[in-house]
């Protein structure tokens, strides 16, 4: 590893605005100083550090003397933050944007207002819409055209840089952003996020889970990612759980820098790293921690029995719902008011997405420590960084 490189690194996250130590008011697992286990390799075997089912207390994990099938984080709820968590990620005092371009303001000149006839919503494969379709969303566009006087159109993307681009372009008004891909949004295409959604228990946002297979006895902690005979897989470039934020947190926490200590294989998505890491194509990788219960959950022949957990992050803020800046006030309005006025319960809507309601959420707030984290890994918001 570049001493020289990654020294500078660790630095400049140290000193970035009081870096994710403040960014994550409350949270704790970004500034202890974790270590896990020793081992190397993805061979099969005992794992010391495996814990009980029962020994998981999601208040203290304890990362660094356990490891825990992924059964025990799921049937807790582990998998996402709480509503406190959001609350304290709106209540930072952060007043500029600590890497990139702000959320653009509206024009001055009303003859530069978007006013089409029809709205076209977009959504692009990421860490909270895995495997949705046109049918779902039905309650929320019934609602828009109650609001606006307007037909909403669906428009599914397969990439984050085609959903990033239908808005740039203007054939997409509103979209439901990744978490990474927001801050490419906002910089390329003039993104305003307004809004993320929140379970009815008040659960809010998703996780990184460290994952492997169950019997990698071999694989204990993040630093066993670096042994030559365990193959990695992350999801996408811009992804923030599946890359992003591992490139950094790895990185800072264990002294493990992807695409150095080991090699980086992108699977595609989350939900192909998962079936990987089962299949043993891979043997370990980041994964979101909601589209990881969505894959194991939709697929048959998966089990949460089936895979270990090694590190959990805390809480990160789910994809966020956006408009293009310069749509005429009345829509922006009426799309704002489709979704914060409303109540799911009961839609196809609500049980696809988990969430019965929205609530409001300033990017340069609740967006901190990613930006953050993308600063720290030299993130350039451009359309070939976000292609990459």
């Amino acid at each position: 590893m570049p001493e020289d490189t990654n020294g500078s690194r660790r630095i400049f996250l140290k000193g970035s605005a009081t870096a994710l130590a403040a960014g994550l008011a409350g949270c704790t697992g970004i500034t202890n100083d974790i270590t896990g286990g020793g081992g190397g390799g993805g061979s099969s075997g005992e794992d010391p550090l495996l814990a009980d089912d029962s020994a998981f207390d999601p208040e203290a994990p304890n990362w660094s003397e356990n490891n825990y099938l992924s059964a025990p984080l799921i049937e807790s709820g582990f998998e996402r933050g709480t509503q406190a968590d959001l609350e304290r990620m709106g209540n930072r005092d952060v007043e500029e944007v600590p890497h990139g371009d702000p959320v653009r303001e509206p024009p001055e000149d009303d003859s530069e207002y978007l006013d089409p006839d029809t709205l076209v919503f977009t959504e692009s494969p990421s860490e909270d819409v895995e495997g949705r379709y046109e049918e779902d969303f039905r309650a929320v566009f019934d609602r828009i055209e109650e609001e606006t006087g307007k037909p909403v159109e669906y428009n599914r993307v397969n990439s984050y840089a085609a959903s990033v681009e239908a808005m740039r372009s203007e054939r997409a008004h509103i979209a439901n952003f990744s978490t990474g891909t927001t801050a490419f949004a906002v910089n390329l295409a003039g993104a305003v996020p307004f809004t993320a959604g929140i379970a009815p228990d008040g659960a809010f946002g998703y996780r990184l889970f460290a994952t492997t297979r169950a019997d990698a006895g071999d694989v204990q902690s993040i630093e066993d990612f670096a042994d030559d005979d365990v193959r990695i897989a992350h999801a996408e470039p811009a992804s923030n759980s599946g890359h992003q934020a591992p490139s950094a947190l790895f990185d800072q926490q264990f002294d493990v820098t992807a695409g150095e200590d080991y090699e980086v294989n992108f699977s595609g998505g989350h939900s192909q790293t998962t079936r990987g890491i089962a299949a043993g194509d891979y043997d370990a990788g980041p994964i979101c921690s909601t589209c990881f219960k969505d894959t194991v959950e939709g697929d048959s022949n998966l089990s949460f029995e089936d895979f270990k957990v090694v590190w959990a992050s805390d809480p990160f803020p789910n994809g966020p719902v956006a408009y293009r800046y310069n749509l005429h006030p009345d829509i922006v309005e009426g799309i704002e008011a489709a979704w914060l006025d409303s109540d799911f319960s009961d839609t196809a809507y609500a049980e696809r997405t988990g969430y019965s309601e929205y609530v409001p959420i300033e990017y340069r707030k609740h967006w901190y420590n990613i930006m953050v984290i993308q600063r720290y890994n030299g993130v350039e918001y451009t359309e070939t960084a976000l292609s990459e």
